[in-house]
């Protein structure tokens, strides 16, 4: 049976002792503990109307950023909203459409604009009637990425378990990505003339201001309410998520009731450089689980690294399926199910060279699919920036990633046939600026991010250890994308923290097991203790 260990204070001498636990008992146990859809026939109704906000009677000149001289009132200067359709699914879920005008600089919030879109769920078991539905509270899911968007959601999963215990949810497409204003090497305003220009622009597409945004619309959809509780809400943010509710935490907290948080508890750093030496450990470590429960594939991946180094294999998009590349399928270790995802991607490349001597165009595009980077270019060109604070990147992964000769082709195929050469993680190389399609017009702005030392603040470490809010988090104990042990070290430090911690869910628990996280996390909400 799982154990389970809970504590009515996080404090750090009780961190201690949990983390000595854990280490001793490693993953080799059972541990488990608390530590503080589809449409059918939609029916469909236009909204043609827009919005038009004026901020000027809502909260005065309460500040909106950590520059004073920014207040409400410019703050959200001319922002609209367009609510343009809505409809309900078949699992009884009125779905809103909603989409805001809003500043990309919120410094010159009369300049220029960008599209936010957000869709609205609301249960309709939970509120029959309208006055019900605008009672309902708010809770805004933030993605993971950075720069993905959420696909539509229904009364299953966690979207589910969220609308069992009465929210109504908003779920963002972050600046950037999915219906709102996309970033993309076609999609680019046409005044970026330059790389440099480009990199001006993709700048404002860090977690900074992602909340902004999310404060936006919360003035929006509740500034004009008279109680100051209700103009409130929770938010939850998965992996990338929860770095931009950490953010909410330090700059915004006066607008939230309660966050959640799962798989995201970001290192609170200034530059990635901490978080890759402790990835590079966990992916060393998955790579030695997967040739322990594959051995055939040190060499089946040797034969694949031997074909790609010696031939030009070009992917269905015109991306170049290089050795580094393949490499790159190893993001997917971190992920339920994933260690055997990759096992059947090399069976099938190796069957493919011993019948054909080539690759098959389904294997190609088979590789091509599992790889995000050019639909979602943020998740490569904004990955290692979304660490900094007044540092420069400087290509962080690939200079840990290079202390590891064993991750290194050159390398490897020198040693003896029984030498795995291992798969990467969730990091960026600037090679993949080279071998991914749509990356390569970006390649100039990405070096020049990756230089940039010029990036503002993520976290207000006073006001973490100050915070009101309550904080209740997931965290995976064999998480390869957020290292669990910068996890806990930001837990210490963000005040009216809790966290279930288990070993028996990876980064993606979410979805694995959306009753058991969510049930737990809204046990800790409640903040009982025997």
């Amino acid at each position: 049976m799982p154990q389970r260990l809970l504590s009515d204070r996080h404090c750090t001498s009780c961190l201690g002792r949990v983390q000595s636990l854990l280490m001793r008992k490693l993953a080799s146990r059972l541990i488990s503990f608390s530590v503080k859809p589809s449409l059918s026939s939609p029916y469909r109704t236009k909204f043609p109307s827009r919005r038009v906000i004026s901020i000027q009677n809502l909260l005065g000149s309460r500040s909106f950023s950590t520059n004073p001289n920014i207040t409400t009132a410019s703050f959200l200067q001319q922002a609209t909203m367009k609510n343009l359709e809505t409809y309900s699914n078949k699992d009884q879920i009125k779905v809103i459409e909603r989409y805001f005008d809003l500043p990309l600089d919120y410094k010159q919030p009369s300049g220029e604009k960008i599209r936010v879109f957000a869709r609205n769920l609301i249960p309709k078991k939970k509120a029959k009637t309208e006055k019900e539905e605008q009672d309902l509270p708010y809770l805004v899911y933030l993605q993971g990425g950075p720069g993905f968007e959420v696909g539509l959601m229904g009364s299953s999963g966690f979207a589910g378990e969220i609308h069992e215990q009465g929210y109504q949810t908003l779920w963002l497409d972050p600046r950037g990505t999915g219906l709102s204003t996309p970033v993309s090497a076609d999609t680019l305003p046409s005044r970026l003339k330059s790389d440099q220009d480009i990199a001006d622009y993709l700048k404002y597409f860090r977690a900074d201001s992602i909340v902004k945004d999310c404060e936006a619309i919360r003035q929006i959809l509740l500034g004009d309410k008279p109680n100051e509780e209700d103009r409130k809400w929770t938010i939850m943010g998965q992996s990338f998520g929860g770095f931009c509710a950490i953010t909410y935490l330090s700059f915004h907290s006066e607008g939230l009731k309660e966050v959640f948080i799962t798989g995201g508890l970001a290192p609170l750093v200034d530059d990635p450089d901490p978080n890759y030496e402790w990835t590079v450990r966990k992916v060393t470590h998955r790579n030695k689980i997967y040739y322990e429960k594959y051995p055939e594939d040190v060499r089946r991946v040797r034969d694949i690294a031997r074909y790609l180094e010696g031939n030009a294999v070009v992917l269905p998009n015109g991306g170049n399926l290089t050795v580094r590349r393949f490499q790159q399928l190893g993001i997917d270790f971190g992920m339920s199910g994933g260690i055997d995802r990759v096992h059947q991607t090399v069976l099938r490349a190796a069957n493919d060279l011993e019948l054909f001597g080539k690759f098959s165009y389904k294997t190609l595009q088979n590789i091509e699919h599992s790889q995000s980077f050019d639909g979602n270019p943020i998740y490569a060109i904004l990955h290692e920036p979304i660490y900094c604070q007044g540092k420069a990147p400087r290509w962080s992964a690939q200079r840990v990633v290079d202390k590891n000769p064993q991750f290194s082709w050159a390398h490897v195929k020198k040693l003896s046939a029984d030498e795995p050469i291992y798969f990467t993680g969730e990091m960026i190389f600037p090679t993949m600026f080279d071998d991914y399609a749509n990356l390569r017009p970006l390649k100039g702005a990405a070096e020049l991010l990756a230089q940039d030392s010029s990036w503002g603040p993520l976290y207000d470490l006073q006001q973490l250890a100050a915070n009101k809010v309550k904080v209740s988090a997931a965290t995976y104990f064999e998480d390869m994308y957020v290292p669990f042990e910068l996890s806990q070290e930001t837990a210490v430090k963000i005040q009216n923290t809790e966290q279930y911690i288990t070993n028996q869910l990876f980064h993606s628990g979410i979805r694995e097991d959306p009753k058991d996280v969510m049930k737990r996390l809204f046990q800790l909400s409640r903040r009982e203790y025997s």
